[in-house]
């Protein structure tokens, strides 16, 4: 195993390691001091929120402290982590765009803001350190010909050819800057605002340590790396994966082990699921937790066909490398569904079916440039909601976001069932080994925000409607309200999970089959003393099966019942302990 200096020698040569050791070890040093131990380990109460730092919202307060009086009164005993999009200051991309990693956005509050959720959650904070802004002071005094600042991005002269560069958007790689020394053309993986840094350049790479170190000086427990997978350019190569990018992960993970072993990496990398689990190393020396990005498209693609065969036999390829690292599952995110995760896994034509449902149900899509110059699908915007359910089949007169139910729809479609199937797609994540991530917009029942999209002309807009605190409240107390009933519904599943340590992220499980509309999984504790199978009904049909069990006790109710013989509901949950297993 590769220890600091080995890692810097494989990225930057002997001698460049060598001098520059001594600064890396001071720095972790001067942080050991700062940071005070803490339990990091893992369990199955750990569930995290997913949200921005001003989601909800109540006149002059700030936002960051709305939230925070938002989740101590509606989430305390339901999930024990937040992972806070971007709250630095920033110029595009709802955050992404990062101006002064050092500093919160003033609009959002102040670092004793954010410091204040760790007395009831974990927290996750953003490490955007693929790409700055082009208004950051870096970048500004690079467009000054600072010296000290020249080699912090990537520069290309001349006309090479880049064709090979993998790129998760259809937007130009390279952007032109006027400089007093001339016109430089900087590397822009995802927007002209959105400038790559250089980690060929060891002082980028010591600034960065110096951040994350001060994001664990003020709580972070999880750290998520992202778009890492673009972290290292070398011309001629898809500059996507390279090995540097690993060693600099392994760097990242052994001077963190140093200062705060307590501290999680997870990487975000929306690409192929071999490429994304590479992203845990050999198990023991990169991310300890990587996105599972494969699951929201193969969970869309499950209920759209009523058939779960597709998502068990790939369920049954997760495998992790060590009892050091889990999966981070999720459905819903601040950013689209992904397809490149599902390819080779779904064929092209069930891709192309899941975009013709994301626009019949109201979303839209973005796409990619492909090094043949074509473009294709990459990313389905459209709220997990709408994405499981048509919106266009609710009765005439029906808001968009649907906070009422009415009674049925002309398809004769009630709301109600759309409520079960989201809520069944939400409990398959639940159940698989790892971490689960609940988008704030998932937990509390919103639905397309296509009015956002217009104002700000980019698709991803139809997921990040912000909320009125009196609103929310106003909705979550009236228990005939969408928002209500989806949020009664997910807080009995969390409240499950977390009971039973059959779901530590640590444990491991089983797919079972009993019918193709039937997502089995078996979940065991890390121990193997306790087991929970988890029966999730994919269609709208009732279905009835055999079981190799006699009896179990229903986690949602404690009651004991015979189960030789079942009969789900459409879309029904049935989680229980098994108390005995026919031979």
């Amino acid at each position: 195993m590769m220890n600091l200096q080995t890692c810097l020698a494989y990225v930057y040569g002997e001698e460049t390691a060598s001098q520059w050791l001594g600064r890396f070890e001071s720095l972790i040093a001067s942080y050991q001091t700062k940071i005070q131990a803490r339990d990091g380990a893992l369990t199955e109460h750990d569930s995290m929120l997913i949200t921005y730092g001003d989601q909800v919202q109540r006149g002059n307060e700030k936002p960051l402290q709305t939230l925070k009086t938002f989740c101590e009164i509606h989430l305390d005993n339901i999930v024990n982590a937040i992972h806070i999009l971007p709250f630095y200051p920033w110029t595009s991309d709802d955050g992404f765009s990062v101006v002064d990693y050092r500093q919160i956005d003033k609009k959002l509050g102040d670092w004793k803001d954010v410091s204040a959720f760790q007395l009831k959650f974990k927290l996750m904070f953003d490490a955007v350190i693929n790409h700055i802004s082009s208004q950051s002071d870096w970048f500004q005094k690079f467009l000054q010909d600072d010296s000290h600042y020249q080699n912090y991005f990537v520069t290309v002269e001349g006309n090479p050819d880049l064709s090979q560069v993998v790129r998760p958007r259809a937007l130009p790689l390279l952007t032109s800057f006027v400089t007093p020394s001339g016109e430089k053309k900087v590397w822009t993986t995802f927007s002209a605002d959105q400038i790559d840094l250089n980690y060929k350049n060891p002082q980028v790479l010591f600034e960065i340590l110096d951040i994350l170190s001060l994001y664990i000086q003020h709580g972070a427990t999880f750290i998520r790396l992202d778009a890492i997978a673009y972290m290292w350019k070398e011309i001629g190569t898809s500059c996507i994966h390279l090995p540097q990018t690993h060693a600099i992960i392994q760097f990242l993970r052994k001077a963190l082990n140093q200062i705060a072993p307590h501290v999680h990496l997870i990487t975000e990398t929306n690409v192929p699921h071999v490429d994304n689990i590479s992203y845990f190393g050999n198990g023991y020396n990169e991310a300890q937790l990587v996105y599972n990005f494969a699951l929201p498209p193969l969970t869309l693609h499950t209920f759209h066909t009523s058939d779960a065969t597709k998502l068990s036999a790939w369920a049954k390829t997760l495998t992790l490398p060590s009892d050091k690292t889990t999966f981070f599952n999720f459905l819903a995110s601040h950013d689209g569904v992904g397809l490149n995760p599902a390819r080779g896994i779904l064929s092209s034509a069930e891709i192309d079916s899941l975009v013709e449902k994301t626009i019949e149900h109201g979303g839209l899509i973005s796409y990619k440039h492909n090094s043949d110059g074509s473009k294709s699908p990459y990313e389905m915007n459209i709220n997990y909601f709408d994405a499981l359910s048509n919106l266009n089949a609710l009765s005439p007169g029906t808001a968009t976001r649907a906070t009422t139910l009415p009674p049925s729809s002309s398809a004769g479609e009630t709301l109600d069932l759309q409520v079960s199937r989201f809520i069944s797609a939400q409990a398959i994540m639940l159940s698989i080994i790892g971490v689960p991530g609940i988008y704030f917009h998932s937990l509390f029942g919103s639905r397309n925000w296509r009015e956002g999209v217009e104002q700000t002309k980019h698709n991803r807009t139809i997921n990040r409607q912000k909320c009125s605190f009196d609103e929310l409240q106003k909705e979550l107390n009236d228990e005939n309200s969408l928002r209500s009933k989806v949020f009664k519904k997910y807080s009995e599943l969390l409240k499950a999970r977390k009971s039973s340590p059959a779901f530590h992220p640590h444990g491991s499980q089983k797919i079972l089959e009993f019918h193709k509309s039937i997502f089995a999984i078996e979940r065991i504790s890390p121990d193997e003393k306790i087991r929970v199978v988890c029966l999730h009904n994919v269609s709208s049909q009732k279905i009835s099966f055999d079981t190799h069990f006699e009896s179990g006790i229903d986690l949602f109710t404690n009651q004991k019942f015979q189960i030789s013989k079942v009969n789900l509901e459409p879309y029904q949950v049935l989680w229980f302990t098994p108390n005995t297993v026919v031979e």
